[in-house]
């Protein structure tokens, strides 16, 4: 993709999109609702003209192209199966006009059904399907067709989150079998870290950051999108080139990496993820640094407990996730806590 623009009437949907996806690649676009990102999946099926740029695909310009000649296929939200028809006739649905024999379709249709662990359900009647296995039906029918890129427009959105989770892990499994391009859209945070090779957040039309899902969350490139990917603290903070002066930590210096705007002077942000804070037990020493705070709130889950600390000097409080092990009591609110830091967590963004 290259200056890819779209504009609706006067609405500026996508505004210079640039970026190039690879062959086998898992890629994902993740942004807000009404960000573009559905917009940009459809312009590459080529459901949706594009105003400006070009989108071109090995080495191919898709100008002028309709969908149904483009080496991509897709999965939608709906899954858009057909309920009168069987889960055999669904998957088998893109080749009724191929020149395959019918013996040929046959063999097509049971290995696509095998692909997606439905080969026993060829005959059932798809209204008859759970959500999981309609799931299983459209990405099976977009696959028999052998595309190039498998473009999926949210398609995990309607499961239950067991369901979600399992498919997840199906889905990354399917997609280094077949070893095809995927492109996912999804507004769930999760699901692009777990999934991708790579990620395109996206806000207002425009990709705010392009990297791998560890860069994202360790190193996010702006404040936005720090607070969009996860859960991030932000601490107020003065800093003089590397030096920080942080509200409830104190002095701390960080490397020049942990600054992706580039040197600050002056007010500013320090980013801290809930899992780099932790509640030390005990006499416990702290690992680097330590602060004294108050627990406000404390969200149990079962195996983390999310606390709500309020440090000294502090206005806001800060989230701290502790997984619960044994020996280490879910403490209450009101009780003292020790907060364990380490400057080495922290990204540091200009105000």
């Amino acid at each position: 993709m290259r200056d890819v623009q779209k504009y609706y009437g006067e609405y500026h949907a996508l505004r210079g999109i640039t970026a190039e996806i690879g062959a086998g690649e898992f890629f994902s676009l993740l942004g807000p609702s009404g960000c573009g990102k559905t917009t940009l999946l459809r312009a590459i099926a080529g459901f949706e003209d594009i105003s400006g740029g070009t989108i071109t695909l090995s080495g191919q310009d898709m100008a002028g192209v309709p969908p149904n000649k483009r080496p991509t296929n897709m999965v939608f939200q709906s899954y858009a199966i057909f309920p009168h028809l069987s889960v055999e006739q669904n998957v088998g649905f893109g080749l009724r006009r191929s020149d395959m024999s019918s013996a040929e379709k046959t063999r097509a249709i049971g290995a696509a059904l095998e692909m997606v662990g439905l080969g026993h359900l060829g005959k059932r009647a798809a209204h008859a399907l759970s959500g999981g296995q309609r799931q299983r039906v459209a990405l099976a029918r977009a696959l028999i067709l052998k595309p190039k890129v498998l473009l999926l427009d949210e398609p995990l959105s309607a499961l239950d989150r067991k369901m979600r989770e399992e498919m997840q892990v199906e889905l990354m499994k399917l997609q280094r079998e077949v070893g095809i391009t995927f492109i996912l859209v999804t507004h769930d945070q999760e699901e692009a870290l777990v999934m991708s090779d790579r990620i395109a957040v996206m806000f207002e039309g425009e990709i705010a950051q392009l990297d791998d899902p560890e860069v994202l969350y360790r190193r996010p490139a702006t404040k936005r999108v720090a607070d969009f990917i996860g859960v991030m603290n932000f601490l107020p903070a003065t800093a003089e080139g590397t030096t920080l002066d942080v509200r409830g930590l104190g002095a701390a210096t960080v490397a020049s990496a942990q600054m992706p705007g580039g040197p600050v002077s002056g007010p500013c942000s320090v980013g801290l993820r809930p899992e780099t804070l932790s509640i030390l037990h005990g006499s416990e020493a702290a690992p680097a640094r330590e602060a004294n705070g108050v627990i406000d709130e404390v969200v149990y889950y079962g195996d983390m407990t999310y606390y709500d600390v309020r440090l000294e000097g502090a206005e806001a409080p800060v989230r701290i996730s502790m997984r619960n092990v044994v020996g280490r009591d879910v403490l209450d609110v009101g009780a003292s806590a020790r907060v364990a830091w380490d400057p080495r967590a922290m990204v540091v963004f200009p105000d």
